[in-house]
């Protein structure tokens, strides 16, 4: 079995959205579907899901120049999830890092 959630998004404007609205933001598994990412959150932290919406990425190229020459590389694809929750209930994502 894969890992579905690969880490939370722990950043400045996710924590606002949380503490507002009751989302919560996930980096998951690229083959992931709404159904299997709300099972893991269930599993994981015990709490009700309302609705999942993911977000895919696509891996950008990229060049550097040095004096060696041009080196080119690729960054990874990535999908991310917005989960909201039941009202009332919270996810404490701070204790998991």
């Amino acid at each position: 079995m894969r890992k579905v959630l690969i880490r939370p998004i722990l950043t400045e404007k996710m924590n606002n959205v949380s503490e507002k609205e009751g989302k919560y933001g996930f980096m998951v598994d690229v083959k992931a579907n709404k159904i299997e990412i709300t099972k893991a959150v269930k599993d994981k932290f015990n709490v009700d899901v309302i609705d999942v919406n993911t977000i895919r990425y696509s891996g950008k190229r990229k060049t550097q120049f040095t004096k060696k020459g041009r080196f080119e590389g690729k960054k990874p694809q990535y999908k991310k999830a917005i989960i909201k929750l039941k009202e009332g209930q919270t996810i404490d994502l701070y204790k998991e890092v």
